[in-house]
């Protein structure tokens, strides 16, 4: 069946409380949006939201009215209510502490799961993420949006990436208390670092200032990959990737096509296929990336083995 001749797929959100959500809704539901992706709809969704965490509970009221009002979204009770009531869940809590407990919910439903970022706050939440997806046949992917932005996918393909021989990504660390040192905004450029680089990381090291960061990673092969932070307002992202014989610049800002809409294709895709773009490996290997690297930056920069 083709595309085109398709039933329409039917996206729950679990947690209202990022404006993902709002973007989401808008490329889905908004045929007049800006970049609309046709063959889904979100129908259903759970507000959430985390009490102690004011960027959390304090967007979770004005979500949801745009949801229900502008989208058509139906507002639903429980985690339950919203799985039974679509084909693939996406799981947008802004809160990286809960997303296990509230898998624990979702995953009996057996229906495909995309996890938006932070994926888990340890490597033994990710572990067990994976292993309650994996014992109820839950296909299931976790990445943020940068991943995907054009500007890194036309450099690093499947037919460069293995040539690829190190990698300096730079972006904005914004630090929160509940989701610890790099799990809050620096998953971002670790996601950028990890699809140049690809898994194989055997050590980390953090450094910082009031305003700067840096984690240095070795690959187990001799590569080394670089994450550079601020919180100076610089929100830009930008990355060189070295080659043997050449470096290519990365820009998203150059992009015409957002990194939300090249994420919304490849959840689509995913959708249709229940085939994950990134592999539970690299995944556990990223959150352990970062769980080191706060390691590193809390012991005053001292080399941390994954």
């Amino acid at each position: 069946m083709s595309n085109s001749t398709a039933p329409e797929i039917k996206f729950g959100l679990i947690g209202l409380d990022t404006s993902h959500v709002v973007i989401f809704s808008d490329e889905f539901n908004n045929p007049e949006a800006a970049h609309p992706l046709a063959g889904a709809k979100v129908v259903a969704a759970w507000p959430g939201g985390s009490p102690d965490l004011q960027s959390s509970i304090g967007r979770v009221p004005g979500y949801t009215k745009d949801l229900s009002e502008k989208f058509g979204v139906t507002i639903m009770d429980s985690i339950e209510a919203v799985c039974a009531a679509c084909d693939v869940i996406l799981h947008t809590s802004l809160d990286g502490r809960v997303h296990l407990e509230q898998f624990k919910k979702i995953a009996p439903f057996g229906k495909p799961v995309f996890v938006d970022k932070p994926f888990a706050l340890t490597t033994a939440d990710a572990k067990a993420i994976f292993a309650l997806a994996k014992e109820h046949n839950v296909p299931v992917f976790s990445s943020s949006s940068l991943r995907f932005t054009g500007a890194l996918t036309r450099v690093v393909t499947p037919e460069t990436k293995s040539t690829v021989k190190g990698a300096d990504i730079h972006g904005p660390v914004a630090l929160e208390p509940t989701n610890p040192g790099y799990f809050w905004y620096g998953i971002h450029i670790t996601e950028m670092l990890y699809a140049a680089m690809g898994t194989g990381c055997r050590s980390v090291r953090a450094v910082y200032t009031d305003d700067y960061e840096q984690v240095t990673g070795i690959w187990a092969d001799g590569r080394i990959g670089t994450l550079h932070g601020n919180r100076t307002g610089n929100y830009e992202y930008h990355g060189m990737v070295h080659f043997e014989k050449n470096s290519v610049h990365i820009n998203t800002a150059t992009e015409t096509k957002g990194f939300f809409t090249c994420l919304g294709e490849t959840i689509l895709e995913f959708a249709r296929t229940h085939q994950p773009p990134v592999p539970a490996e690299e995944t556990i290997e990223l959150i352990r990336f970062i769980e080191a690297a706060n390691e590193s930056r809390a012991n005053g920069g001292r080399e941390v083995a994954l």
